[in-house]
């Protein structure tokens, strides 16, 4: 049941959210958790009913609550920036007076670099790796082709529509987060698999690109499931989901001389530090040519 504070501030801005700034689903969730964890923490602790009243020690309270359950760095960073989100909303708006965030520092995450599969491996799966006929395997091969070529997020993939696809000039058009639209370039090779794909499909469902036997969009769960169980076949990697066949594209490209703004593009990313990643990649790459090739490495 929602709070006071919850249906006066909260709800307003996650329409905001939803209808202005046109955030997925799965991002309009997460602020949601976040939020209403923390206004549930507030109004328990502090008995609160002014939101103007909410001071920087009490959501560090929070915080340290947080932390005694164990919870990740990563994770309360994303929840002190769903706070910072609402109170920067509620500022503009001249629901409250001031930000409590402003003194709220968010805990130092140690950059791990994305994991990524070797091109050979992905060789392998593509040219040795066999599938069946059937609709079924035909859509698993489909689905994992487009994930590597194009970088592309699950939920981007699983919601194409064929009306995204311009076969003639040979790429796509992408909806990303905060439905912001881009354009990903398509080999010929992969457009004449997704011509035969679309072509061959068995039911009457002519609108979305990838779809079950019933014609239904592919689930979720269904897809990591199939991406593990085909890259479990030629990667010993930790972890074998969509991502890291995004991860793959990107290093690949930036492995093989591709310019960094040009794979932000691709990517979606809306800032360039969130491409950088790619460059320690392509920098270890390096360092093991040069131990390899060099004879006083």
């Amino acid at each position: 049941m929602s709070s006071t504070l919850q249906i006066k501030y909260r709800i307003p801005f996650i329409d905001y959210l939803k209808f202005e700034k046109r955030y997925s689903k799965h991002t309009i969730t997460a602020y949601e958790t976040d939020l209403d964890q923390f206004f549930n923490f507030i109004e328990k602790q502090y008995q609160l009913s002014n939101i103007n009243d909410l001071s920087s020690s009490m959501v560090r309270t929070w915080l340290a609550s947080l932390k005694e359950d164990k919870l990740t760095s990563k994770s309360i960073n994303r929840k002190i920036s769903s706070l910072k989100s609402l109170n920067k909303y509620l500022l503009k708006n001249g629901l409250i007076e001031k930000s409590p965030m402003s003194s709220i520092v968010s805990p130092k995450i140690s950059k791990r670099l994305p994991q990524f599969i070797e091109e050979q491996q992905l060789k392998t799966l593509f040219e040795h790796v066999e599938f069946t006929e059937d609709w079924k395997q035909q859509t698993e091969k489909m689905v994992l082709e487009l994930f590597y070529n194009t970088g592309m997020r699950l939920s981007e993939l699983i919601n194409l529509k064929q009306q995204q696809i311009d076969f003639s000039n040979q790429q796509l058009k992408v909806f990303g987060k905060g439905n912001k639209e881009r354009i990903i370039p398509l080999s010929e090779t992969v457009i004449l698999h997704l011509n035969n794909y679309i072509s061959n499909n068995p039911t009457e469902e002519k609108v979305w690109v990838f779809v079950s036997e019933k014609g239904k969009t592919l689930n979720p769960r269904y897809v990591y499931g199939f991406v593990k169980k085909y890259l479990s076949l030629i990667t010993t990697v930790n972890k074998k989901s969509p991502h890291i066949l995004r991860h793959s594209f990107a290093t690949h490209l930036m492995n093989n001389g591709a310019e960094i703004n040009a794979v932000k593009e691709l990517l979606g990313h809306s800032s360039l530090a969130a491409t950088q990643v790619y460059t320690h990649n392509s920098i270890e790459k390096l360092k093991e040519v040069f131990k390899k090739a060099h004879p006083k490495a």
